[in-house]
């Protein structure tokens, strides 16, 4: 009887995290608007107008790229990548609010209805009017977007992860406490089986 009841208190508080977890488990399996959420938005290249010879000694890779901006030179020395400008060789400036939008209107002309029109610029961040972050990383010449449906997806990941709190330690420990609250349900489970059995 005993073993029924401590049984039933362990299920009834297992009912919201297993419920969470088969919710956003059978989303994961689905992964529904995931290629949107997830796109790796590129920027638009053109091809090279003239062809440059430039090296250094002490360069692992280089790369030279083609874009709105102009010409650049990504070199890669000691597993760090640095942005060049490929005549001068000096590192190259980080663009202006203008040229940064030029360079991401270039990069939505295939994708205007997920991304719409820039409304605001900070730095190396950008909104656009559909509610989607995009993040230059200028050394490797690279956008990262966040939209909100790549919000809702991380955030479905944190509830089937049961990181509930943004305190790690904390998550960790309600994730070893559901680890063996679930083990005690099924010995209790087997036991009250055997138990009806005899």
């Amino acid at each position: 009887m005993k073993s029924r009841k401590t049984h039933k208190i362990i299920g009834l508080i297992l009912v919201l995290p297993m419920l969470g977890w088969t919710l956003t488990g059978l989303i994961f399996f689905i992964k529904p608007g995931y290629s949107e959420a997830y796109e790796q938005l590129s920027l638009k290249t053109y091809p090279l107008e003239n062809s440059l010879l430039v090296s250094a000694p002490d360069w692992q890779e280089a790369k030279l790229i083609n874009t709105i901006l102009g010409h650049h030179l990504l070199v890669k020395t000691k597993g760090k990548v640095e942005h060049l400008d490929p005549v001068s060789l000096l590192p190259k400036k980080f663009p202006t609010q203008l040229q940064y939008e030029a360079l991401l209107e270039d990069a939505f002309l295939n994708h205007k209805e997920r991304y719409g029109k820039i409304i605001k610029i900070n730095g190396d961040h950008a909104l656009t009017s559909t509610g989607v972050e995009i993040k230059l990383n200028w050394d490797r010449l690279t956008l990262n977007q966040k939209g909100n449906d790549t919000r809702l997806i991380n955030l479905l990941y944190k509830i089937h992860y049961l990181q509930w709190t943004p305190f790690n330690g904390f998550n960790q420990l309600v994730g070893i406490l559901g680890l063996f609250l679930l083990f005690t349900l099924t010995l209790f489970g087997v036991r009250i089986y055997i138990t009806s059995r005899k």
